[in-house]
């Protein structure tokens, strides 16, 4: 029985399907089943599946198969994957795979390599057309028919002179709707939105998004073209730079290597977790002392020992609430440190809204479950689930507001606000949260 067979992956039907998923039914398969499959499909087809492959199953068909071989996928990868590849490769590899790759794929992805990662050249693509502002639309079309094969985004073709400067774009509805004869120069839109080689990825990312754009051109300090990036490409960015964030918002510390949740074994995982959480568990030794502080009065009031946990989970949940909001708004750009009066002003109201609402949940529920509490007899159960409800609203605001300002006093002094880690705020906030607790108790009771 051959691989086909055993697999039930007909080969006729995977080249009816899409590349990503053409790409995820081949996930499945060891590299030595997966190579006899490749020579199935062209080898421009090849190069777009590999390239959906994560980088981890590249670097295992680059060690399978000859350089040779291998090359010949390679130079039909679109140049941003085949940069990032070659990243990944040793200085050995490369000096391997390079003799193999024509003069133009060499050059080319020599010179992608060269920018860091977290720019806007290291995610650039230099698959792009490009049209003189002499031609006539009859030309355009004629230039980009003969480059279109090769390249992958063609709605938008840049307009540059012969020393590569751009000075405009022009669309295939404009070159199509306008006369044959009319000049590119007359056609194109000279007001455009671009990236320097140079910039952070993110921004670029965020231009993307901001202006609703298939492809963003990056220029170099001479306002040459160099390359652009794709929406598919700030996508990736985003997505990425989100689970970097809920990472370090977790208490996660991310390094600068691809995360794979699989492939990290348990020793990892444990390492990027436990500076944080040991850290932590060491302030967290507040707690415990004021909860010593204040054992004669939980002696005495053995009812609010009960509703310390509530009180504790209210606070942590609504301050990392309002610190996911505040730092997602950051990230987006929607707000600035210089909005924080008005944030927390924002926060406060929220805050007070909610606080009412769990305030008067808190009071119902101590009545509900505790009526058969015993309690001294000075106090009256409707004054202690007062108490406990007065103290759970004072913590929610209290609580949001750390959790809206943490993030914003990060941000003040140059760090990374989600470095203001969830952990940290619920352990500052149960600090917080015990003192309001034990303090209010002890204003109603004289504990």
């Amino acid at each position: 029985m051959n691989v086909m067979e055993r697999r039930q992956l007909p080969v006729e039907q995977l080249k009816k399907m899409p590349v990503v998923e053409v790409a995820e039914q081949l996930m499945s398969l060891e590299v030595i089943e997966l190579l006899p499959l490749l020579d199935f499909f062209t080898p421009s087809q090849q190069g777009l599946i590999v390239a959906e492959f994560p980088i981890e199953r590249q670097l295992e068909l680059f060690q399978s198969i000859s350089r040779r071989r291998f090359a010949l996928i390679f130079e039909q990868m679109p140049s941003d994957n085949r940069a990032d590849l070659f990243q990944h490769l040793t200085q050995q590899e490369q000096a391997e795979l390079l003799p193999f790759l024509s003069k133009k794929v060499r050059e080319d992805v020599i010179q992608l390599s060269n920018y860091p990662p977290e720019t806007a050249g290291g995610i650039m693509s230099t698959d792009f057309a490009t049209v003189e502002q002499t031609m006539t639309c009859a030309e355009a079309i004629a230039k980009i028919r003969l480059d279109a094969p090769s390249k992958r985004t063609i709605y938008y073709i840049y307009v540059v002179n012969d020393n590569q400067e751009m000075q405009g774009f022009i669309t295939l509805k404009d070159l199509i709707m306008n006369e044959p004869e009319t000049l590119v120069s007359y056609a194109m839109h000279r007001k455009f939105a671009f990236a320097y080689v140079d910039e952070d990825r993110e921004e670029v990312a965020k231009k993307i998004e901001r202006y609703d754009l298939v492809a963003l051109p990056v220029l170099n300090r001479q306002n040459q073209l160099v390359g652009i990036v794709t929406h598919d490409e700030a996508i990736d960015v985003i997505r990425a730079e989100h689970t970097e964030d809920m990472e370090r918002f977790m208490g996660i510390i991310q390094t600068n290597e691809q995360f794979n949740y699989l492939k990290i074994n348990a020793w990892e995982h444990f390492h990027k977790r436990v500076a944080w959480i040991v850290s932590l568990a060491a302030v967290g030794i507040i707690s415990g002392i004021i909860i010593h502080s204040y054992e004669d009065a939980i002696e005495k009031l053995l009812i609010l020992a009960l509703y310390m946990p509530m009180v504790a989970d209210t606070g942590g949940n609504v301050g990392s609430q309002a610190a996911t909001v505040v730092v997602r708004a950051l990230a987006l750009g929607q707000v600035t440190v210089k909005d924080w009066i008005k944030i927390l002003w924002k926060e406060t109201k929220i805050s007070i809204l909610l606080a009412v609402c769990l305030g008067l949940l808190a009071f119902a529920k101590v009545l509900f479950l505790s009526w058969e509490t015993e309690i001294p007899s000075e106090y009256q159960l409707a004054e202690v689930a007062f108490a406990i409800s007065l103290a759970l609203s004072l913590q929610v605001v209290t609580a949001t507001i750390i959790g809206a300002g943490l993030p914003l006093l990060v941000k003040r002094f140059g760090g990374d606000p989600a470095v203001a880690a969830s952990p940290a705020i619920t352990t500052i906030v149960d600090i917080t949260g015990l003192l309001i607790y034990f303090g209010t108790a002890s204003l109603f009771f004289a504990l």
